[in-house]
């Protein structure tokens, strides 16, 4: 059976998930062995796993947040609520709060908050909008659903309904009431990676020697002579001295597995096949990629292609559910995109001209983004005594068309 049919079975009457993990596990046997169990915690010991989640949180927590409305369809930028300022409280700026909440949604697919207070202003519902959440630890949430409907949320242990409970969902599919986990179906490949690093360390925790054999090559010994050499020849490595012995002793170190089965090439491949799992480009994360990937002329350039096709999707509907959840219609929350973007300054310099040139741009707007004061009188005076007046000569109208 399929994990959705086992999903949709679930859900006909009405059940209690702890975390989507739990479902996706109904479709696999329990782990048997010494491996590593793959949990949401247990999988940021994996470097790549780590990596990306850390970077696509940076980047999202220090994109400004920017509200806004549309005025005789002119865009108007409008005073940020408290809750877009410091969504949980003077505790937790909204940098804090963005880089929490999108860790547990590459991570879970889910993130969960209490509301704790409301504002005045009436939301879609009837109720006030949220003026603060505290987020949740994933661990601490249980929830119960109907079919496709949530019915209860369960945090510490106390329930809540769902109007009392901030839930954001990412990697969504119909009829579903959670978004999918990364981590749960990633989870093999962290598996094997995770499973690779314990044996290399298991295999070397027991000194600088690896296991080896010492044979002797005259004749078959007992096992009490066996344990005589045995512990001679351990007490000798142990010491840093030397190990005397005659013609009839054989040593052969055993070559690390490390070495065997493409094992150092196996643990590369993880780190990229992970990076996939988690929307980041391999070579973001310093993994190794083959030499056959495009490269780019530009810092700029590698941003904006991780930008549109990795980071964007994310980013607008995170946009989406900021503006339905925490303000008022018909304004409209904007996380303001362009600090990924981040030029060379030469690279920005010619931007700004180019801007200012044609008209889009002026000279005071140029210098408010590299955060000057606009010009004073006796700063344009001074352009003018080295530079010469701007004239702009006048358009007049001729039979054969406009003529400077």
């Amino acid at each position: 059976m399929s994990i959705w049919s086992k999903v949709k079975g679930a859900f006909t009457r009405e059940a209690q998930i702890t975390t989507p993990e739990e479902l996706l596990a109904m479709s696999r046997d329990q782990r048997l062995g010494g491996g590593v169990l793959i949990t949401n915690e247990s999988a940021l010991r994996q470097s790549a796993v780590w990596a990306c989640l850390r970077l696509r949180a940076d980047l999202v927590s220090t994109m400004p947040v920017d509200v806004y409305r549309r005025v005789q369809g002119v865009q108007v930028e409008v005073p940020t609520p408290p809750v877009l300022v410091n969504p949980g409280g003077q505790q937790v700026g909204m940098q804090e709060w963005l880089y929490s909440t999108q860790f547990d949604l590459d991570r879970a697919g889910n993130v969960f908050g209490l509301i704790t207070e409301r504002s005045g202003v009436l939301g879609p519902d009837g109720r006030g909008l949220p003026a603060r959440i505290d987020l949740a630890a994933l661990s601490d949430v249980t929830v119960r659903a109907t079919g496709a409907k949530i019915t209860k949320y369960i945090v510490g242990g106390v329930e809540y309904e769902p109007h009392e409970v901030w839930h954001e969902k990412q990697f969504t599919v119909a009829g579903f009431p959670f978004g999918l986990s990364p981590v749960a179906y990633a989870a093999w490949t962290i598996e094997e990676s995770l499973n690779a690093q314990q044996f290399a360390r298991d295999w070397f925790a027991g000194g600088a020697v690896p296991l080896a054999q010492l044979r002797n090559t005259a004749k078959k010994v007992n096992p009490a002579e066996a344990q005589m050499a045995k512990d001679h020849f351990k007490a000798t490595v142990a010491n840093g001295d030397l190990f005397v012995h005659g013609n009839d002793w054989e040593y052969s170190p055993i070559q690390a597995v490390a070495q065997q089965s493409q094992f150092i090439e196996a643990r590369e491949f993880g780190l990229t096949d992970i990076a996939r799992f988690f929307g980041c480009p391999a070579d973001l994360i310093d993994a190794a990629v083959s030499s056959g990937h495009i490269t780019y002329a530009t810092i700029t350039q590698r941003n904006l292609q991780f930008l549109i096709m990795n980071l964007g999707p994310a980013v607008s509907r995170r946009e989406d559910a900021l503006t339905r959840q925490l303000v008022p219609g018909p304004r409209y929350v904007k996380l303001n995109r362009s600090v990924l973007l981040a030029m060379d300054p030469e690279a920005r310099a010619r931007t700004i001209l180019t801007r200012i040139n044609s008209r889009t741009l002026t000279p005071n707007e140029a210098r408010e983004l590299e955060d000057l004061p606009p010009l004073s009188s006796d700063q344009e005076a001074e352009f003018d005594r080295l530079f010469g007046a701007a004239r702009t000569q006048p358009i007049t109208a001729s039979a054969g068309g406009p003529t400077p």
